[in-house]
């Protein structure tokens, strides 16, 4: 009965985000989690949602990218055009948990990507800051 009601919001687009989390779909069918690991992992097997570490589960035929990956490539593409120049500073990782809808330890991990890889400097106590293409 969940696993077909969840199946239908996916058919309909109701879930592009990703699915809600265990307790939230528990409280809406008045199930305990266990009922509703059995939905989700009915559906994982059927391949209508894949498990995501760290984010929870996601319907299957979406994007595929994970969501740090969305915010590196978004923020590499604001750099890239120059809406975020060389000295620019990032917004918050408050601001990008806002702008995203995200957990802060995703915004962490997207921000310590760019910084790795050099796009990006952290300041301490200041903030983090576009670097000059080396």
């Amino acid at each position: 009965m969940i696993a077909q009601a969840l199946r239908e919001r996916i058919a309909t687009g109701v879930y592009e985000g990703g699915l809600p989390s265990e307790a939230e779909i528990g409280r809406e069918f008045g199930v305990a989690r266990t009922t509703v690991r059995r939905a989700l992992r009915a559906l994982e097997e059927a391949g209508d949602v894949k498990a995501v570490a760290g984010v929870g589960r996601a319907v299957a035929g979406g994007a595929g990218v994970a969501p740090y990956e969305q915010i590196v490539n978004d923020l590499l593409g604001q750099i890239r055009s120059g809406a975020l120049p060389v000295g620019a500073q990032l917004p918050s990782e408050a601001q990008l948990v806002g702008q995203y809808g995200v957990a802060r330890g995703t915004v962490r991990r997207a921000v310590r990507e760019l910084e790795t890889s050099g796009h990006v400097e952290a300041r301490h106590g200041v903030g983090r800051f576009v670097r000059s293409p080396s």
